[in-house]
């Protein structure tokens, strides 16, 4: 209205010739652009200050729970805004969902919500910033009672490790995902080779016909590297799976398919290193989310200066601190929100998918203290739940440091109940892949491993394996690939204390591809029927006997161990209770060995002399007459109490 004033007041002063009408139409322009400008900067200042909401984490929670709730909301503009909750009918209520504080980020794009859940229910958060605010819904779910009475893992179960992307491809369509940097190579060794969650739920009638009871896939959730984005530990959103598994609902109905075949899951946790393809990497929380230098500065992986009373700071702080690899940011858990993340992060994974367990990698690269506080949360929420770390180091000092329960020198106690025993897993390839003829070589470096076990808070609880996706096939680690020697290892996890562990493949006696080509080599998809030899097809046969046999024989879950040295590359022990007793002699030698029962007999006296072969069919077995071990074998012995 002011701009056709003026211009009406110039036409009466100055007329309407053709001269004083341009010059009006050039001020009314003038003045119309000005104001345009305006409108279009004052549109421009409302889009940088708009607010909205585009995560919440975590996707939602239940009533009745130890872990307290703090919602992570990320969006724009978050900073300092004002939070309300309206309930199902619109009105402001804190009765069902209470907020106990609203704190800030560094980031303005940020806010931790802390809340006290008293009720079920599908509540609305508004954030009020001025006269702009933004709405999200949350659920909280009533907590089932069955999730408080589980069991998890132990001696008794034997654990089947696969790797999703090199197991089984069940679902083709899913191999390439629209979005996502790194497609479907079959064929090329370091790409994705399709496997999902379909080709695990397909397999799983073998994994249960082989007598395995857990299963435990390598990580699940998105990953989104352009290379190697396969093995799955450089996380990007750790709230969802890769959709070239699958989903968050197949993941929820394998479990429910696992549970209905009498088998059980583990899920691999990473709380010391994320993707550097996480959705936050480009707006951190804060700028110690992650650990953080000047240039790319790796973790120079000194666990003992956990430990050490002569170790540096600086060590102890370049081992926690630094970095996994270039494409793994370490994260910092002495953030209080990033630990209070983490503990909530696999607390709702547990309940939302009713797992079964747990395996956290790279355990002593994280900080201690934070990860000790972050494993009672979980066996707080969960008291039957366990967690087994991979402890990749050696001896057996370093490694039962960090299991929950041991005596160490310190005080210091990491509430984490199982550990991967290295040193077991060491001894064993090592007795295996040469004649083992050199002093202290052979079967009695197993005997040396077992000496250790005074160390350890809980024998019965470390995990016992031969192989896993991040060393040699086992396969191709013995001496001449010898399918004998692949057995004996497979026997002595089967027979030894604690918690066996199979690596897919392994009972097919599965070699790498290509063992120059390292971790892509050995990481290939299971073998089908039709590609199986005649020599492969029987190492499966006794495998399966092997693990279905354990499943019944409680003395080999909890009993003792006694053992025996051999300095001809020959061991044995005895686990044994109150009413039964397993025997195994082990000759690795190339020559038969006479079994030295009399020098058992402290032992074997208070057992019937004839016993039983469950490995050959449960022929009976004298051992009051000569026994002769075969070249390259196991003897395994059931006894009875006289």
């Amino acid at each position: 209205m002011f701009l056709r004033k003026k211009y009406i007041f110039l036409t009466i002063r100055f007329g309407k010739t053709k001269k004083k009408s341009y010059l009006c139409t050039k001020l009314y322009k003038l003045a119309y652009m000005k104001r345009l400008f305006l409108l279009v900067a004052l549109a421009c200042t409302t889009m940088l200050h708009a607010v909205s909401v585009k995560k919440v984490e975590p996707l939602n929670w239940w009533t009745n729970m130890q872990c307290p709730l703090t919602l992570m909301v990320y969006g724009d503009n978050l900073a300092d805004g004002q939070v309300t909750i309206l309930d199902a009918k619109g009105k402001v209520q804190d009765n069902g969902l209470r907020i106990k504080q609203v704190r800030n980020a560094e980031s303005k794009n940020y806010l931790f919500i802390d809340l006290d859940v008293r009720r079920a229910g599908t509540y609305t958060f508004v954030i009020k910033q001025g006269r702009k605010k933004v709405k999200f819904n949350y659920e909280i779910v009533e907590r089932k009672i069955s999730n408080c009475i589980k069991e998890s893992f132990s001696s008794k179960d034997m654990i089947y490790l696969l790797m999703p992307d090199r197991f089984r491809d069940g679902d083709p369509t899913n191999n390439t995902v629209e979005g996502m940097k790194e497609p479907c190579r079959k064929g090329y060794i370091h790409g994705r080779q399709g496997g999902d969650i379909q080709g695990i739920i397909d397999e799983l009638p073998h994994i249960k016909e082989l007598g395995a009871t857990y299963i435990w896939p390598t990580p699940l959730t998105w990953s989104n590297d352009s290379a190697f984005s396969y093995h799955g530990y450089a996380c990007a959103d750790y709230y969802h799976i890769d959709p070239r598994y699958g989903t968050n609902d197949l993941y929820k109905q394998m479990v429910k398919k696992a549970h209905e075949m009498g088998l059980k899951v583990i899920m691999d946790v990473v709380t010391n290193h994320s993707g550097i393809e996480h959705w936050w990497a480009k707006d951190l929380p804060y700028q110690d989310w992650w650990h953080q230098f000047p240039e790319y500065t790796a973790t120079i992986n000194a666990f003992t200066a956990a430990y050490d009373i002569n170790a540096s700071q600086y060590d102890r702080k370049m081992s926690e601190e630094g970095w996994f690899d270039h494409h793994m940011p370490d994260m910092n858990l002495d953030n209080p929100d990033l630990l209070q993340y983490f503990k909530q992060l696999y607390i709702w994974w547990i309940e939302w998918a009713n797992l079964d367990g747990l395996r956290v990698d790279t355990y002593p690269y994280n900080e201690k203290v934070p990860m000790a506080e972050w494993c009672r949360a979980i066996r707080d929420e969960y008291p039957w739940i366990n967690i087994v770390g991979e402890t990749w180091t050696r001896p057996a000092n370093q490694v039962a440091y960090w299991q929950g329960g041991t005596a160490n020198y310190d005080g210091f106690n990491s509430n984490l109940p199982s550990v991967m025993d290295f040193p077991t897993e060491e001894a064993i390839r090592q007795a295996l892949e040469n004649d083992g003829t050199a002093w202290g070589g052979g079967m009695a470096r197993v005997y040396d491993a077992l000496t250790a076990d005074y160390l350890y808070g809980d024998v019965n609880n470390l995990l016992m394996f031969v192989g896993n996706h991040d060393m040699d096939r086992f396969a191709d680690v013995v001496k001449d690939n010898d399918p004998r020697r692949v057995m004996i290892g497979h026997i002595l996890i089967a027979t030894m204390r604690g918690i066996p562990q199979v690596f897919a493949g392994d009972e097919y006696m599965q070699r790498s591809v290509d063992i120059t080509m390292g971790h892509s080599g050995l990481r290939q998809p299971l073998p089908t029927e039709a590609e199986l030899t005649d020599t492969q097809k029987e190492v499966y046969n006794q495998m399966k006997t092997l693990w279905n046999w354990r499943k019944s024989e409680p003395v080999l879950w909890e009993g003792k161990t006694m053992q025996w040295l051999g300095r001809d590359n020959t061991y044995a022990y005895v686990r044994y209770n109150k009413e039964e007793a397993v025997l195994v002699f082990i000759n690795a030698s190339e020559q038969s060995k006479n079994v030295p029962i009399d020098h058992y007999q402290e032992m074997l006296s208070n057992y019937a002399a004839v016993g039983t072969l469950p490995l050959k069919g449960n022929q009976t077995i004298d051992l009051q007459q000569p026994v002769v071990a075969e070249p390259v074998s196991a003897l395994v012995v059931k006894l009875h109490k006289k």
